[in-house]
């Protein structure tokens, strides 16, 4: 019994034990239960907050589709409509739920040029029917995959761009009227050029022919006078033509190979009588440095140091100018410097003058005449070959004007003549001005030569005996008796005796023959002309004298047998009347022809007869038959008929490069700008002469 009662007492123990464990188990589930659904009631809290979040962003994103104006439709890969939104609706005047499912499309009136970008997106402009006109609308169309599977719509934004297009047409319209003007001007400038220049080629020619005859003093200035202001006008033309050219965007750049040394050398001599005339020196060097053949637009570089020495002899009343070409810091480049002596510019003027029309002075009380377009078409031209046009000034300083452009060196030809071996040769010039004297002793200092420049013949007297002198420069403009006083000194002591002296004075070379010069070279100096003369023995001095006077002198007339038939054909009784006159002083045998027809029919008739026209001066502008149409008809019946080619020249006013290009394309073998002067058709003859020779 006891033994039963201690068992029932475990058992009863045992039991307790199990129910306070369950009890503690279902607590601690309860807890677990209690804490999972906290976790449960916060995430639901946070995904409805999410929920939230994007349904605020969806409105959102929503609210800034529609704000932003663009229209905005979807499409499946049939075409129906899945989204669009309400700006697209608004255009296209239906409700989103008559677009939704359907095929609609806006109706187009035009469809712009379509292009895909690098991410595939196609971009095109259309020109749609809305109900508030006709609008221009840039899409972008991008596809969209919508699923894992692959499925995919075309997105279209479309953006109302038909002020932006409206505009752009409107400027499009702009320039095609300004280009259509510009051309217009083009024509009114080269009628008005032709125009002008036909009767201009009158007057210069005619006042030429009048210089040539015996005139009192007083009718020679009346003359000159009207010479120069014909001169005057030409030069005024020219400058206006050729800022229309460059205000319309044709200036066009001739690159060929040219030699640098002879373009500036020559721009040098042309200028030199203006600068003489008022007593200037003027001079050019050209750095050994340099190649000899470069390549650039020859033409157009003269035309920048023809306006650049131009002003400076202008502006130029003592002293003088130089132009010094230099290479630049980097290969290729050269540098050229034109500088003078003369009045200078101020500061505040120096920005101005490169502008249109402008000068370094204005106001009624000006010097200086001039329609302030020299400089701007300068700046261009420096501009279209690759450089900068600077100036350094002060006033009463006088002025430099310098730029720096790429010129390619071109291939040197074979034999060129290489710089003279002076060294250890000793050179004393003797000169009252120091432009040309320094440059002329730079060139000597550069081949070795040791030089001495003195102003005056007691200085030269003085420094004469002191050691041996090789050659003496003696500048003519010291005057006949100081040249004696220095050349009684120097007659035993140098052994080569050399002059430099203008064109107008070479009168003067005999008598300085006999006061003891052994030679002479003509200002502006050449360097091939001073190299020649003191690499010259003195033995061979009356050889070498010969051979410089041949250079320089004036072309002799031809005689009227070996002279050329040519055949004028020129409609203006006066340009026709000076053309004859200048032919028949050169020698030749000139028919004159006043229409087109006139001139085919002479040329035929000299053809059919055997005795051929050597030549003909084709005027471009004539009545009836023009001198294009005539030089073709020429070449036709040449074609036809075999035999020799006649040479043509055109005679025009117009003078551009495209009237040179049409010219040439008729047949015409070259091209001579009125007004028409003796010196550039005897030019334009030699080209003849010399197949004749050969």
């Amino acid at each position: 019994m006891q033994v039963l009662s201690s068992f029932f007492v475990i058992a009863a123990g045992a039991a307790f034990a199990l129910v306070l464990a369950a009890a503690a188990f279902l607590f601690w589930r309860n807890r677990m239960l209690r804490a999972d659904l906290h976790r449960l009631e916060q995430r639901n809290e946070e995904l409805a907050d999410r929920n939230w979040e994007l349904k605020d962003i969806e409105e959102r994103a929503h609210s800034f589709l529609e704000a932003q104006g663009d229209v905005i439709v979807r499409r499946n890969g049939e075409g129906i409509i899945t989204y669009v939104n309400d700006p697209f609706c608004k255009l296209a005047g239906r409700s989103r739920d008559a677009l939704l499912g359907s095929d609609f499309a806006l109706p187009i009136i035009e469809q712009g040029d379509s292009a895909l970008s690098s991410d595939g997106t196609r971009i095109h402009d259309q020109k749609i029917t809305t109900a508030d006109g006709p609008r221009w609308i840039a899409w972008r169309e991008v596809s969209v995959t919508l699923n894992e599977e692959g499925g995919k719509e075309v997105q279209a934004v479309g953006r109302d761009v038909t002020d932006r297009t409206q505009a752009e047409r409107a400027l499009g319209e702009a320039r095609d009227h300004s280009e259509t003007a510009n051309r217009a001007k083009s024509r009114f400038l080269a009628m008005v050029s032709h125009e002008i220049r036909t009767p201009l080629n009158g007057i210069l020619g005619m006042t030429e022919l009048l210089l040539d005859t015996t005139l009192t003093p007083e009718q020679i200035t009346y003359a000159k006078a009207v010479k120069t202001s014909g001169d005057t006008l030409l030069s005024l033309i020219e400058e206006i033509l050729d800022f229309s050219k460059i205000e319309a965007g044709r200036l066009d750049l001739d690159a060929r190979p040219f030699q640098l040394g002879t373009l500036i050398e020559e721009t040098v001599e042309l200028l030199a009588p203006r600068a003489q005339a008022k007593s200037l020196e003027i001079a050019a060097y050209v750095d050994d440095g340099l190649p000899q053949k470069v390549v650039g637009d020859a033409a157009r570089l003269r035309q920048v140091l023809l306006n650049l020495a131009g002003n400076a002899i202008k502006f130029t009343e003592k002293g003088g100018l130089a132009i010094v070409a230099e290479p630049g810091i980097w290969p290729d480049e050269v540098t050229i410097r034109v500088r003078d002596t003369g009045v200078g510019i101020a500061p505040e003027a120096q920005e101005r003058i490169f502008n249109e029309f402008e000068q370094g002075e204005s106001g009624p009380g000006r010097k200086f005449g001039g329609t302030g377009l020299g400089l701007a078409i300068s700046q261009r031209i420096v501009e279209r070959m690759g450089g900068r046009i600077i100036v350094e000034s002060a006033p009463g300083k006088g002025a430099a004007f310098s730029f720096t452009i790429p010129l390619a060196h071109a291939e040197e030809e074979s034999g060129a003549a290489a710089p003279p071996d002076l060294t250890e040769r000793a050179v004393m010039i003797v000169a009252p001005g120091a432009i040309e004297a320094s440059l002329v002793a730079r060139r000597l200092g550069g081949w070795g030569a040791k030089t001495c420049i003195v102003a005056d013949e007691k200085v030269a007297a003085a420094v004469l005996p002191e050691r041996e002198w090789d050659v003496l420069l003696i500048d003519h403009a010291l005057g006949a008796t100081v040249i004696e006083a220095v050349l009684a000194v120097a007659q035993h002591e140098v052994e080569q005796r050399i002059v430099l002296i203008a064109p107008s004075a070479r009168h003067e070379l005999p008598a300085l023959k006999q006061a003891g010069i052994t030679g002479y070279l003509v200002k502006p100096v050449r360097a091939a002309s001073l190299a020649a003369r003191l690499a010259t023995a003195v033995t061979t001095e009356a050889k070498v004298d010969i051979e410089i006077e041949d250079e320089t002198q004036e072309p002799t007339p031809r005689s009227a047998a070996t002279g050329f038939s040519i055949l004028v054909a020129e409609d203006n009784d006066i340009n026709a009347l000076l053309a004859r006159v200048l032919l028949t002083k050169l020698g030749h045998r000139p028919v004159i022809a006043s229409t087109g027809a006139a001139a085919v029919e002479s040329w035929l008739s000299a053809r059919t007869a055997g005795i051929p026209y050597d030549l003909v001066l084709m005027d471009v502008h004539m009545p009836d038959i023009d001198g294009l149409e005539a030089t073709r008809r020429i070449r036709a019946i040449e074609a036809e008929r075999g035999g020799a080619r006649t040479r043509i020249i055109a005679l025009t006013a117009n003078a551009s490069a495209e009237d040179r290009e049409i010219c040439l394309t008729a047949g015409m073998d070259s091209f001579l700008v009125k007004p028409l002067d003796r010196e550039r058709l005897a030019e334009a003859l030699l080209g003849k002469a010399a197949a004749r020779a050969a």
